[in-house]
């Protein structure tokens, strides 16, 4: 039986991640927090910054220091019901996050905004959902280390969680392909990855449908199985040895989840993985997310 690690992290000011990870041969080195990438490019930026007095509105919260700039709230004014267009609004405060700090995503955001006023991109990047996120890229560069040759992102939606890949000076990846049943959320996520032109696909297909050999992936990605009725099902489609990380959670109230778990234990059994690198669980609000990082 391998010998395993536990250590508790945090996120921000999210609930603390519980990580057990299988000692192996794999990446050691220790990853350089994602926020530190960002702190970078504000001095880069601004190396003075230090000594300005301080902007009237706190439009970024850094990972590792208090998420919301509360010292600065008193300072905003206005209110959304005196503007006339809150996509032209969003559109301007998100062009200027995305110049201020050089980020392809949040560039991308701001198009979202402006080229798709229907897009759920509220939703998509919502504090749980970047939360979520987060974890499983860090999670991904602690146990395989950031050079993949093709990662498949399984119920991509809009891209982000490639995005957030690309994003990150950590990765290098050649390319990500983005797959979801949903036709209508292709177009967003070209948008969204328009930085990584040329390096990104987003492509309208059936998981079960797919020939997953020919794909030339290292790396499969599903972060919804609880969307999925039969995970070992699908699974066995995969090729013996492929590399995966998934996620799924404990939140059967949710009418679309179909297939939810009671607990980590429960969804290393239900995957069969024939060898586990990484296992945690994170805690949320109303549920707890579970995280299983390995070979099918």
């Amino acid at each position: 039986m391998s010998l395993r690690i536990f250590r508790s992290v945090q996120l921000s000011r999210g609930a603390p991640v519980v990580d057990r990870t299988a000692k192996s041969g794999k990446h050691t080195g220790k990853a350089e927090a994602p926020h530190r990438n960002i702190q970078a490019r504000l001095m880069r930026h601004c190396p003075s910054r230090t000594k300005r007095r301080p902007s009237s509105i706190g439009l970024l919260a850094l990972a590792g220091a208090s998420a919301y700039n509360t010292a600065n709230l008193s300072t905003v004014s206005g209110s959304m019901e005196n503007t006339t267009d809150w996509h032209e609004n969003a559109f301007d405060l998100m062009r200027g996050v995305a110049a201020y700090t050089g980020s392809g995503l949040l560039k991308g955001i701001s198009k979202v905004i402006a080229d798709h006023p229907d897009a759920d991109i509220g939703n998509a990047f919502n504090h749980k959902q970047v939360g979520s996120k987060i974890w499983a890229r860090q999670g991904l560069y602690d146990t395989l280390g950031g050079r993949f040759q093709r990662i498949v992102v399984l119920g991509g939606w809009y891209g982000i969680l490639a995005a957030m890949v690309f994003d990150d000076e950590r990765f290098d990846v050649a390319a990500i392909d983005s797959y979801d049943i949903d036709p209508s959320v292709g177009a967003v996520a070209e948008t969204l990855n328009r930085a990584w032109a040329g390096r990104f696909r987003a492509v309208t297909a059936d998981m079960y449908e797919l020939p997953y050999a020919d794909l030339g992936a290292d790396l499969v990605i599903n972060t919804s199985c609880e969307h999925i009725a039969d995970l070992g099902a699908w699974l066995s489609l995969l090729p013996k040895g492929m590399r995966v990380l998934l996620q799924s959670n404990d939140y059967f109230s949710e009418p679309t989840h179909i297939n939810c778990v009671a607990s980590l234990d429960a969804f290393k059994v239900q995957a069969g993985l024939s060898d586990v690198m990484y296992e945690g669980a994170l805690a949320m609000k109303k549920y707890t997310r579970f995280m299983l990082i390995g070979t099918v």
